[in-house]
């Protein structure tokens, strides 16, 4: 166990440091330097950064890209590659430096120069989408790790699917101490163990510093007994010596259990002053200490600038694997999967997908069933499933609440994975962050299911979900105070307007079976970023019997039209638009023309030309209907208006009883309308 340092006592990674550094300087380690010298440059030349841990980790990462990792620096999105996440996303000019190394495009010594700086790809936290060979986005820390283990299951389910002449590769991931004490990596570690997930590796960055200090500040326990408790082989290193730090990576490619390996490295290592401190971590070293890190390194080229011999022998392990792949394109080509496996790594869908789900809204417009939109999805699921053989569903432990199972379809289950059906556990953060994986790692359109007022402890990986533009479903249930009884913990009244506030989400709130349907064949379309299905625990009644065009598909349409010029327009989403039909039906036997308005989808509805969105609001007073805050609102309702909803926490009862208590009704909705009304002067 550790113990908090005395702060005034010598620096013993100083030591340690002196001792490594009289070392003779191995090819290997030359070619680490490489590494640490381009970070000290790009981080002083930018003036801000974190150059401590790419020197610390120097030696663990060129072991990895020379001698463990499979990749082609000619084709980094080649299928079949190993996938190295940079889970300590901080230390990005580990990564910049490594790819301009192996001699990847697009990261040359101009891009390293720019560090930080706008439109550059060498970003200050590793962005995805940013260059190619970056495999996602990191930097809020846990995220990264927890990714991966979403990968190194994507990778066994499409090995189990497409066979192992397509898929066999492996997942790298170097993380911090900082990641290890996030909560999501302890969630998504568990998963993988659980589930056995071999060819995952984590390279722990085990230098025992963060930002305040020194971590036994406030960390004291044995990690890598926690990692053998949740099923993982360890290994403990001394990641600066390059022998060691093989024969670990070799050992781990040959464990049946998911590997991590404590990597004991100094942060800022060679820096004589700052090396393992804080002081090394987040912001530049300065020229003294740079000039007399070199010099003990050796070191004497000019600054952005690598000697031949090492630059040469980097671009020969960024061709390492040419060969493999090439071997792998031609079993592609002579595969009988090839058109399967090449159309879902593409992330295109089946011919022919959505004819199931047509028929379904054909039968929804027939029978005109009266049921929760939970319910609603499952059918659409039961469509959509046996037709998209990349769907992989899921829930975290509640299965039978968020209705997201489908009669048939297998569950994954440690040592099998050939099922569809994930059995996350109570791990929503770590089930979020394993589907950005899947979804990333291509070949996978993960869904899965929890209450929506547990979107709070999915939100960070949500996020990075729409910051990374990725395709991936979140069935979020019991989405108001609808659900009842279990009271206002479960009732997510602020967590909708939360969820539409994160640019490139789209959140729908369908209002019947037919919406639901329709919602969830544009969640699937959706290629550009994550969806939310905000679903309904109680039964709702059919308000649509035309199952033609997909009317949700503009986010928000007319649903009734008034009879004449219109003199209210009740504007409502979800569940509350029947209520909002009951109203209308009482205001036009009163002599009101009003008309009502689903709205389904903000975001679509928003990107809709400003004469659909006039025409389909209307000029007459607005009163928007939401069993939920009404915060956001006022965008759809402008200054003549109301709002009915709630305006506080919920509360436990039975349904009909909280609508009631709450004021969302059809009676107040009329009440609303007639004193707009009466306040317009229009009646």
């Amino acid at each position: 166990m550790a113990s908090i340092v005395d702060p005034n006592a010598p620096n013993p990674a100083l030591l340690a440091q002196a001792a490594i550094l009289e070392r003779p300087a191995s090819e290997e380690r030359r070619m680490a330097d490489a590494i640490r010298a381009l970070a000290m440059d790009a981080v002083e030349k930018a003036k801000s950064g974190h150059p401590g841990m790419p020197m610390g980790m120097a030696d663990v990462a060129t072991a990895l890209f020379t001698r463990f990792l499979k990749y082609d620096a000619a084709d980094p999105r080649w299928p079949d590659r190993d996938r190295f996440v940079l889970s300590a996303g901080h230390g990005s000019m580990l990564l910049y430096a490594l790819l301009h190394l192996t001699g990847h495009a697009g990261m040359g010594i101009d891009e390293l120069k720019n560090f930080r700086q706008l439109h550059s790809p060498a970003a200050g936290h590793p962005e995805y989408g940013y260059h190619p060979a970056i495999e996602t986005t990191t930097g809020p820390l846990g995220q990264g790790i927890s990714t991966a283990v979403g990968m190194a299951l994507a990778e066994r389910h499409l090995a189990a699917r497409f066979g192992k002449s397509l898929v066999d590769h492996r997942t790298w991931v170097i993380c911090s101490d900082g990641d290890l004490q996030e909560g999501v990596s302890h969630e998504a570690a568990s998963l993988a163990g659980h589930l056995g997930l071999e060819k995952l590796t984590v390279l722990w960055d085990d230098n025992h510093i963060s930002i305040d200090g020194d971590t036994a500040l406030s960390f004291s326990e044995d990690v890598l007994k926690r990692f053998q408790a949740y099923g993982w082989a360890t290994k403990r290193i001394d990641g600066h010596d390059p022998e060691q730090i093989a024969a670990a990576m070799a050992v781990a490619q040959r464990s049946k259990k998911p590997t991590i390996i404590a990597c004991r490295t100094i942060i800022g290592f060679s820096a004589p002053k700052k090396a393992g401190t804080a002081g090394s971590h987040g912001s530049p070293l300065g020229a003294d200490e740079i000039s007399a890190a070199k010099s003990a390194l050796g070191w004497n080229a000019e600054p952005f600038t690598t000697p031949e011999g090492i630059k040469a022998r980097w671009e020969e392990a960024g061709r390492r694997a040419a060969g493999t792949r090439r071997s792998w394109l031609k079993r592609l080509a002579k595969h009988p999967m090839r058109v399967d496996f090449e159309r879902a790594t593409a992330g295109k869908l089946p011919e022919n997908w959505v004819e199931p789900l047509n028929a379904l809204r054909a039968t929804l417009a027939t029978e005109k069933p009266k049921l929760g939109t939970r319910i609603a999805s499952q059918r659409a699921l039961t469509a959509l499933v046996p037709a998209v053989p990349e769907m992989i569903g899921g829930s975290a432990d509640l299965t039978g609440s968020n209705n997201t199972d489908v009669k048939g379809i297998a569950s994954i289950t440690p040592g099998n994975y050939a099922g569809r059906y994930v059995h996350y556990g109570i791990r929503e953060h770590g089930m979020a962050a394993a589907m950005n994986g899947m979804a990333l790692h291509g070949g996978i359109i993960p869904y899965s299911g929890t209450f929506l007022v547990f979107a709070d402890y999915m939100r960070p990986s949500i996020r990075l979900a729409a910051l990374m533009h990725q395709r991936v479903i979140h069935v979020l249930t019991h989405d108001s105070i609808g659900l009842g009884e279990d009271g206002p913990t479960h009732q997510p009244v602020e967590t909708i307007a939360s969820l539409r506030a994160i640019p490139n989400l789209a959140v729908f709130r369908p209002a019947d079976a037919m919406e639901t349907a329709e919602c969830w064949e544009l969640a699937l379309r959706r290629t550009e970023g994550p969806s939310v299905l905000a679903l309904s625990r109680q039964a709702l009644p059919a308000l649509r019997d035309d199952a033609g065009e997909n009317r949700c598909a503009r986010g928000g349409y007319v649903l009734a039209e008034a009879e004449g010029a219109r003199d209210v327009t009740l504007v409502a989403t979800g569940s509350e638009v029947h209520l909002a039909m009951n109203a209308r039906q009482t205001l036009v036997a009163q002599g009101v023309q009003a008309a009502v308005v689903s709205l389904p989808s903000w975001e679509l509805f928003a990107q809709q030309d400003e004469a659909y969105r006039a025409a389909t609001l209307g000029e007459a007073p607005r009163i928007g209907i939401e069993a939920a805050l009404g915060f956001g609102w006022e965008r759809w309702l402008g200054t003549n208006s109301a709002f009915i909803g709630m305006t506080g926490f919920g509360a436990s009862a039975p349904a009909d009883h909280l609508f009631e208590h709450f004021g969302i009704t059809p009676a107040a909705i009329v009440a609303a309308a007639t004193k707009l009304l009466t306040k317009d002067g229009s009646k």
